[in-house]
């Protein structure tokens, strides 16, 4: 292998790579980046066997080839090289990284114990812009469970619903659900059956920094989901397990329902979640006539009461959740208005995004004993 690239092209792509890269795995591969000059494309991959991630950089090859080598210490000796030409050869087992100033060796070990990230790509199911990634999506993976023994509820689901798709998740308290109607180009006719996508998967492509659309590719056969954009490539293997019929968890109707402004209710719940925080991190929400009083007490600490204006129709009514899942929502929504509807302290809440009926998220309430 004989290459030249721009230190500033791979320094830019690598970080993102080292994602995959497996933190403490006995086996040698998995610590290793796999560099592969071909075709007139450098591709550089990583993965940790949950998840996998192949770069393409910019190089001007000389010479086909290809290594393994350790990814922390080349990801450490080319961030020392900020711009400028890099070139990059193999002699042996070893690998050559040199610039006017700078000459490095590393040794490589063998390409065969790399695992394979994919053959085929499967079919493309669809295509999704990266604004609705960054916008929505974080909407719904942050409600899975990162539990990794229950593997159903750390996942998301994308499924068929009605003439669109639906993107679910949920841990067993909290259930966040998206639809993709009109927001997804669509590829094929959609899906046969439903996926369960890891949300590690769905983080990480959240993350990535590329632009342009990203097309998501599913082989059933190989159990496996890719998802292109760019020059870049995040592979993953689906979840095989049965996942909550989460219909039958969401309420029908309703008898409170209040509308308010997202940020006045934010700021609401941090200060409220200042004496929540200390034990069992309950904030009760009372909605009363045209106002929202959310509460929490700690004995050895005080108590807090602040009230949010609202909308209110209906019914008054009380309820009491888990802060934290409050505050989380709160974090990963955008926009002015949210609206809140409920039926009872021990019926599950549902939070929707005033004007948009394509997002939902629900909790279930903690039962206080007064």
């Amino acid at each position: 292998m004989k290459i030249t690239l721009l230190a500033e092209n791979i320094n830019k792509k690598l970080p993102f790579i080292s994602h995959a890269v497996s933190s403490r795995s006995q086996l040698t591969s998995l610590l290793n980046f796999l560099i592969v000059a071909k075709e007139k494309e450098l591709y550089i991959s990583a993965t940790d066997l949950e998840i996998g991630i192949i770069g393409k950089i910019p190089a001007s090859i000389e010479e086909e080839g290809e290594a393994t080598v350790p990814a922390r210490t080349i990801l450490e000796l080319l961030g020392n090289i900020p711009s400028g030409k890099v070139d990059i050869h193999t002699e042996g087992e070893t690998l050559f990284i040199e610039t006017p100033k700078t000459k490095m060796q590393l040794q490589t070990q063998t390409t065969k114990d790399f695992p394979t990230l994919y053959e085929k790509k499967g079919a493309e199911l669809m295509q999704i812009e990266k604004e609705w990634l960054e916008k929505e999506l974080k909407k719904v993976v942050f409600a899975a469970s990162q539990d990794a023994s229950r593997p159903a509820l750390s996942g998301v689901l994308i499924g068929k619903e009605g003439t669109g798709n639906v993107v679910v998740a949920t841990d067993g308290y909290r259930l966040s659900l998206k639809t993709l109607a009109g927001k997804a180009k669509k590829k094929t006719d959609g899906l046969e059956e439903p996926i369960i996508i890891p949300s590690r998967i769905l983080r990480e492509l959240m993350s990535l920094k590329e632009e342009g659309v990203v097309g998501v590719f599913v082989s059933p056969e190989n159990n496996q989901v890719v998802f292109s954009q760019g020059d870049t490539e995040v592979v993953g293997r689906l979840i095989e397990a049965k996942f909550p019929d989460y219909g039958k968890i969401i309420p029908a109707d309703f008898s409170t329902r209040a509308t308010f402004a997202r940020v006045e209710m934010q700021t609401a719940l941090k200060t409220c979640w200042v004496f929540a925080r200390e034990t069992s991190g309950i904030i009760k929400l009372a909605v009363g006539k045209n106002k929202i009083t959310v509460s929490s007490s700690t004995p050895s600490v005080g108590h807090g009461s602040v009230e949010v204006e609202a909308k209110v129709e209906g019914e008054e009514n009380e309820i009491a959740f888990n802060g934290r899942y409050l505050l989380e929502l709160f974090s990963n929504l955008d926009e002015e208005e949210v609206v809140f509807e409920m039926t009872g302290p021990l019926n599950a809440g549902v939070f929707k995004i005033a004007g948009d009926n394509s997002f939902l998220h629900l909790i279930m309430p903690i039962r206080v004993q007064e």
